[in-house]
């Protein structure tokens, strides 16, 4: 259930993952149909996703390490969530290829810090409570929810070509909600002034973040092509509004017991359940997605993909890295796994689409979530959570 803690500005946090997400709702599904709008081979497609994704590489780190020695975290969220809106805006003033390019670009390298840091404040205030954290995050999956269930029904009216101008909204409303929450700083212990690159040169750290990167990378094809594909198969753009809508559902059914499921079993087992039930999610879009009731259960399954991946990934990395080094832990989780793994995700599935087809690239996709799962059960599933 949802409700406040008094512990917690749970209202303020919550505030702000409703519209981000109503963003990322507005960018991720439908952001590859605008650009098919404007004429753009597939190709062309993964790579311009793949360009959004890239700065996710360097700057969720740099962002955070400047959060991390300066103190002012909250300024630099409500800094580059303005910056992230003021640079989309260069959207609106041509469409060429190259153009794009440099606005996406530029817009991921503001837009992709905001989240990671946000995240390092909500898990602060949170404490030693962060299994609280599903509670707060639901809202990012209903503000999601909003977006594509919404969308189709403009592009009804106005065509594809109205979805920077809705994204450019939301940005908007992102920055002004970061001004309703204040920065929440954290003890410094002499453990927590280990160097970040010393976390990283653990064995399970490793472990954790190539796992991390091979899950992002598998879900590359869907992301990127998901819409595309279900409307060459016939579905309706509200069809397709409603699939990623009872994906998200799903999601938030899980978000709101997930706090129970960590209690109760380790997160690194979760982790790796989660890599093999993408795995099986892939296999199914790839040759049934002509039936119903089994893309129903595809999307169904986001809750596992994502939902029990994002859930267990978060408890590990706050658990894996102390209180100074939270900013840089959440940005080293964005920046090498969503990153990197976007980045190779986004660019397989641009090039599979053209060269060996949809079905195959699918599969791609699930050989890849497999590899992950077997790491996690490998190195990750014995580990306990301090």
């Amino acid at each position: 259930m949802l409700y406040p803690n008094k512990e917690y500005p749970y209202y303020r946090l919550s505030i702000f993952y409703l519209f981000f997400f109503s963003a990322l709702g507005s960018f991720v599904p439908y952001w590859s149909l605008y650009l098919e709008y404007l004429k753009f081979s597939p190709a062309e497609i993964g790579e311009l996703m793949a360009i959004a994704m890239a700065s996710k590489i360097i700057a969720p780190y740099l962002w955070g390490w400047l959060a991390d020695h300066s103190g002012q975290r909250i300024q630099i969220i409500r800094f580059t969530a303005f910056l992230s809106a003021l640079v989309f805006a260069g959207i609106f003033i041509q469409q060429d290829y190259y153009w794009v390019a440099l606005v996406m670009a530029c817009f991921g390298f503001f837009w992709n810090a905001c989240l990671p840091l946000f995240e390092g404040l909500t898990l602060n205030y949170l404490g030693d409570n962060t299994v609280e954290y599903s509670h707060i995050r639901i809202w990012g999956s209903i503000g999601f929810i909003i977006a594509v269930v919404s969308l189709p029904f403009a592009f009804n009216l106005y065509s594809y070509g109205i979805i920077p101008i809705i994204l450019f909204i939301c940005l908007i409303l992102m920055t002004l909600a970061t001004f309703l929450v204040a920065d929440k700083s954290y003890p410094i212990t002499s453990y927590s002034q280990k160097n970040i690159w010393e976390m990283t040169r653990q064995p399970i750290v490793i472990a954790f973040l190539v796992v991390c990167t091979l899950q992002v990378a598998s879900h590359g094809t869907y992301y990127t092509f998901f819409s595309i594909y279900l409307k060459d198969h016939g579905y309706s753009s509200e069809m397709i509004g409603w699939m990623w809508a009872l994906g998200v559902i799903a999601e938030i059914i899980l978000f709101m017991v997930m706090h129970r499921i960590l209690k109760r079993y380790n997160a690194g087992i979760l982790l790796a359940l989660a890599l093999l039930g993408t795995a099986l999610r892939w296999l199914l879009l790839a040759y049934y997605v002509d039936i119903f009731w089994i893309l129903l259960l595809v999307q169904i399954l986001h809750a596992i993909s994502f939902g029990l991946f994002h859930a267990a990934a978060i408890h590990l990395v706050h658990d894996l890295f102390p209180e100074q080094l939270q900013s840089r832990g959440q940005a080293l989780y964005a920046g090498l796994c969503f990153g990197i793994g976007g980045v190779v995700g986004n660019l397989l599935s641009g090039y599979g689409w053209e060269s060996i087809g949809a079905i195959d690239t699918f599969l791609l996709s699930g050989v890849i979530a497999l590899a992950g799962s077997i790491i996690a059960w490998a190195f990750i599933a014995k580990y306990k959570i301090k």
